[in-house]
């Protein structure tokens, strides 16, 4: 099983789950991160580490969040690895608050 970065980190991408991984599984987009389903050994240790609960077992998505299983592994391949926290993005926090943020995902 694996855990699903969801729609909560667009536009936010706090990364301090980023330090927790000890397999380096997580990877960086314009403004979302995604883990790599090959490479996460569900150790649970990013989950706590998300300000804005973006990260999900697998097993417990909802109908809504089951898409980023998907984008997750698809992404992850074409995204390059993210080892160390860095700051969110600029206005981060205000869109931490905002529901239904799947279009302003950048690819």
């Amino acid at each position: 099983m694996t855990h699903v970065v969801t729609e909560a980190c667009i536009r936010c991408k706090y990364t301090d789950c980023v330090s927790m991984c000890p397999v380096d599984a997580f990877r960086e987009g314009p403004n979302f991160l995604v883990i790599d389903p090959e490479e996460c050994i569900d150790c649970t240790l990013c989950v706590a580490e998300c300000p804005v609960d973006a990260i999900v077992p697998e097993d417990e998505l909802t109908d809504a969040q089951r898409e980023y299983l998907a984008l997750n592994a698809t992404l992850a391949k074409a995204w390059p690895r993210i080892v160390e926290a860095h700051p969110a993005l600029p206005d981060a926090d205000e869109w931490a608050k905002v529901a239904e943020k799947r279009k302003w995902l950048e690819t």
